[in-house]
């Protein structure tokens, strides 16, 4: 774990002085390691629930304190978890849970989704928690879902891993009517999505595994999360791609559709139902790479000489996300773990905003979430040299190294790539790079490695292809 301390906070704000950034505006992060995040609200505080039994919470998406981490006997939010779901870690042959998801239902008491698996198989059980707070303590309220088995599956059919889903990865939300989903799976037969019982949590009857709405076999598709927006109308269908581990090339995409249970499409109007894996091809397999609007993936960005710092920042296999929309400023975050570059295996959670574009896509800020807000910014604000990140759509481990480009002043580029830009309705970004056309955002946000306050430029073609750029410090003097 890479938690900031008094000493680097300290060094960061002489830092910020040094480069003429605002040491004022140093924010203080502390980091801490939850696997697959999904994220809560609770009264003033946002909570995230993970993998391994982990969870934490913030008040300001920047500053984490651990709250839980293993499955074990005094893990405070199920104290006696071996026992309590014995009959799911029995079933799955495992002494771990995988990804969870918490939701506050009428009754006010919070339900857990938890699943377990074997993990070299689709051996797996999901089931419900239940507790009066959110920090629990959870008692088990029983498995609703069941894969893996050799023979007759939940659905009443032969169960078949390449058709079939495996039920872990749980989302459970509810839709702009009111009535309560839950969207699941991981790799196997795909991607499905149950209508459950808003007064319980559990699945209406009659309804097996439920619909699918992508993938089958064995893509390496998981961690759905699902975000209504107002705004557009859309609800929008989150996914990684891609094996989670540093060498995996975990990315971040996402689809939308105007019905909870789909269709979904992608940018291109693409049906993301067809986002499958090729009969017979494990894991690695490029057959559904083209599908999904590929918000990130693997990339540094590279500080220049001019910069006070000589290493730069990035991600590796970010991923396994949640997001969330806040009503009252109307801000959109996406939440999800990362590990990073040279630094192997170990992960962190990370927050960025994100920003829809005239297209109604997401967009996500290169930075992390600092506390900024976007602002009405002028040519001049804009202009100058930036680290650029194309983020491609392919599934890989290469790590994508920034290039510098040039906003010129008679809104040409030039450097790395050539093209053009214009600045539209105060933060509204318009770039033609190489003859294609990006739509997005400026937005000043604060940049770690150089402990400077930047401007960037984050934006997405019709191919569902994302771009990014964060000024070279020096220029924001």
């Amino acid at each position: 774990m890479r938690t900031r301390t008094l000493t680097s906070l300290i060094s960061l704000a002489l830092l910020s002085a040094c480069s003429g950034g605002n040491a004022a505006r140093t924010p203080e992060f502390e980091n801490v390691s939850v696997h697959d995040p999904s994220v809560i609200k609770a009264d003033d505080t946002y909570y995230v629930f993970g993998s391994h039994l982990a969870s934490a919470k913030s008040k300001d998406l920047m500053s984490w304190t651990q709250i839980s981490s293993g499955v074990k006997d005094d893990n405070v939010l199920i104290p006696n978890v071996t026992e309590e779901l014995s009959e799911t870690l029995s079933w799955a042959q495992s002494d771990t849970l995988w990804a969870p998801d918490v939701i506050q239902l009428a009754d006010g008491k919070f339900y857990m989704y938890y699943n377990a698996c074997r993990g070299d198989s689709p051996l797996s059980a999901l089931g419900i928690a239940a507790a009066d707070k959110v920090e629990g303590p959870y008692k088990n309220k029983g498995i609703i879902l069941k894969s893996g088995m050799a023979g007759t599956g939940d659905d009443g059919e032969v169960y078949d891993a390449t058709v079939k889903p495996n039920v872990v990865d749980p989302d459970v939300f509810f839709d702009k009517d009111g009535k309560l989903w839950m969207v699941y799976g991981s790799y196997s037969g795909g991607i499905f999505i149950l209508e459950l019982d808003p007064a319980t949590g559990f699945p209406l009857a009659d309804q097996g595994y439920g619909k699918k709405l992508l993938g089958a076999n064995h893509a390496r598709i998981e961690g759905p999360y699902m975000l209504y927006s107002p705004e557009t109308d859309y609800y929008y269908l989150f996914l990684s791609y891609g094996g989670l581990d540093a060498n995996g090339g975990y990315n971040i995409r996402v689809a939308r559709s105007k019905n909870p249970d789909g269709p979904f499409e992608d940018s291109e109007g693409k049906a993301m139902i067809d986002a499958q894996g090729t009969a017979g091809v494990l894991f690695d397999d490029p057959a559904y790479a083209p599908y999904g609007v590929k918000l990130m993936g693997n990339y540094e960005f590279l500080n220049t000489d001019q910069e006070p710092s000589a290493s730069g920042a990035g991600y590796v296999s970010p991923g396994h996300n949640s997001a969330y929309y806040d009503e009252k400023s109307g801000q959109y975050y996406l939440i999800f773990h990362t590990r990073f570059p040279y630094l192997g295996e170990q992960h962190e959670v990370r927050v960025h905003q994100m920003f829809l574009n005239e297209a109604g896509w997401p967009v996500v800020a290169p930075h992390r979430y600092s506390g900024e807000k976007i602002g009405k910014y002028s040519g001049k604000d804009v202009t100058g040299e930036y680290k650029y990140v194309n983020h491609g759509k392919d599934i890989t481990a290469e790590i994508v190294k920034s290039e510098i480009i040039k906003l010129n002043t008679d809104g040409t580029i030039s450097g790395a790539v050539t093209g053009t830009w214009s600045l539209g309705d105060e933060h509204n970004a318009k770039l033609t790079i190489d003859g294609t056309e990006y739509s997005g955002v400026f937005l000043r946000e604060w940049n770690e490695a150089t402990a400077s306050n930047v401007m960037t430029f984050t934006a997405l073609s019709a191919e569902g292809i994302s771009v990014w750029g964060s000024h070279v410090s020096l220029q924001n003097k």
